[in-house]
């Protein structure tokens, strides 16, 4: 199983999983010839990949979507209840809706529900034969039920949005600020850490901290936060960014 980030932050968002015999695009907030882009330089197309899942309506998570339904036939794989949030930008002919556990030919999906300020948000676990990988952003936490089927994954990508310090001193509104923190936001670098500490397992390869804010954290602050949780050194931390997402990472 394969994992690039093609961009991670709050002006754009978008991942493409590749399994054995299926590929998986994750949100669509890029352009459509920015991913077509990313795609060929991969040797890619989208008539390769299975369809597209999205994790909430915001539009830095489904901006480019509406091109990407008019110059593909690639099927949208929602649940049910998120659609009333996409219905002006997603025809529902192309909406696959779907449980909390379902497949995608020989990939197996579990939804994770997020707690986000999106009229219904989730992250997700995606099994290719022997090999899982957990992806969450957006989320205020995580609950503790999903916390114990996220254990022991081979690839976590995890949101490590903000510095608490830079946050609360930084230029954002105290409305914004509390936004951020609250049950509903985005999950601090110190949170991510401490529930990565009790999640990852023997045969976890890699942690892509992602969806870092441009204005309340950094690159070395995220790491830090991972450092300082003294989680396994043969644990390889990618942070990925805005411009060029993460490098092609396999697990």
């Amino acid at each position: 199983m394969k994992i690039k980030l093609i961009a991670s932050g709050s002006k754009g968002n978008c991942s493409i999983i590749l399994c054995e015999n299926t590929n998986l695009i994750i949100d669509m907030g890029i352009s459509y010839l920015t991913l077509k882009r990313c795609l060929e330089e991969n040797s890619l197309s989208f008539s390769s990949f299975a369809g597209i899942l999205i994790t909430h309506n915001h539009a830095d998570h489904i901006k480019g979507l509406t091109s990407l339904i008019k110059h593909t036939n690639l099927p949208v794989y929602i649940p049910q209840e998120m659609y009333a949030g996409l219905q002006s930008v997603l025809p529902i002919e192309r909406c696959h809706f779907i449980n909390d556990l379902f497949a995608i030919n020989d990939v197996e999906i579990e939804l994770i529900h997020t707690s986000h300020d999106a009229p219904y948000s989730v992250g997700y676990i995606i099994t290719s034969h022997d090999k899982s990988i957990v992806y969450v952003t957006d989320t205020g936490y995580i609950n503790r039920k999903y916390l114990q089927k996220m254990l022991k994954k081979d690839a976590y990508i995890i949101e490590s949005n903000h510095d608490e310090v830079m946050l609360m001193d930084g230029p954002y509104p105290r409305f914004l600020k509390e936004r951020v923190i609250s049950d509903h936001g985005h999950l601090s670098n110190k949170t991510t850490a401490k529930y990565l500490k009790n999640i990852v397992g023997e045969n976890t390869k890699y942690i892509v901290l992602a969806h870092l804010s441009e204005k309340n954290n950094t690159e070395e602050l995220a790491r830090q936060a991972i450092i300082d949780e003294d989680i396994s050194k043969d644990i390889t931390v990618l942070v990925a960014n805005q411009q060029d997402g993460s490098p092609m990472i396999e697990v």
